[in-house]
């Protein structure tokens, strides 16, 4: 498939971040998106156009709201003639028990993960139809394979994402449109840094590779569920865990 332009969501940090800047390096047009982060995102895209000589079109704003993503692509339509993949990496965490989780908490994880998820693919459909090809790339996690406790409303909708991805999979398979998931373990990113050290070592005990994982780590693997390489792979939810879910 040759594609020119990838649209990436929660793309101002982390694994969005490593992944921007792993298109960027093969020559993609990028389409970034982050919510509270603009100035950052603004800096970062000076920094891909610079160093990789690509075109780069920041859009901030919250993903789980319909009405802002309908924006979002009508501003694409003006930046590039067509997206040819989507990568849905934006995600928030409000850890708690379930007993101490308020219903705010709860909500707003399920509208940025798994919502804004669907708003996002719920708008790559006809396009992608009428293009008869496409790569949609959804970050799940490891937490919505095996949950965790604490993490009740995460673990919700990373598992969500999942049944999202097989089922849009299913619908697109015959138009040449492969949807497919990354599950990330324990990655090296601002959400992990904030654990407490205690945490942290619990969580590495968990890993037979013994390491953490890298954003690059997730970043390669999406970059290869885009290529050409990945086309006869669609509906699958690939671990990059070091292990964790084995």
């Amino acid at each position: 498939m040759k594609s020119s332009t990838v649209l990436i969501t929660g793309a101002s940090r982390g694994i969005g971040q490593a992944a921007a800047s792993a298109f960027a390096a093969r020559g993609y047009r990028l389409v970034l998106n982050c919510f509270h982060s603009k100035e950052k995102l603004e800096t970062f895209a000076e920094e891909l156009r610079r160093d990789y000589g690509v075109s780069v079109l920041t859009c901030c704003g919250d993903i789980g709201d319909y009405n802002f993503v309908c924006g979002l692509f009508n501003q694409m339509k003006q930046f590039a003639p067509g997206i040819d993949i989507l990568v849905n990496n934006a995600g928030i965490t409000k850890d708690n028990l379930v007993i101490k989780m308020t219903e705010e908490d709860f909500d707003a994880v399920i509208d940025t993960n798994l919502k804004g998820t669907f708003n996002t693919m719920k708008h790559m459909y006809r396009p992608f139809i009428k293009q008869k090809v496409g790569r949609i790339i959804n970050l799940s996690s490891v937490t919505g394979v095996l949950g965790n406790a604490g993490q009740a409303n995460y673990a919700a909708s990373k598992a969500g994402v999942i049944g999202l991805t097989k089922s849009m999979a299913r619908e697109l398979a015959s138009r040449n449109i492969t949807v497919n998931a990354v599950a990330p373990g324990f990655i090296d990113t601002d959400m992990t840094q904030a654990m407490t050290d205690s945490a942290k070592e619990a969580t590495l005990a968990q890993i037979p590779l013994k390491r953490v994982g890298t954003p690059e780590d997730i970043a390669e693997t999406v970059a290869f569920l885009a290529s050409d390489k990945a086309s006869y792979i669609t509906g699958q939810v690939i671990s990059v865990d070091g292990g964790m879910a084995m």
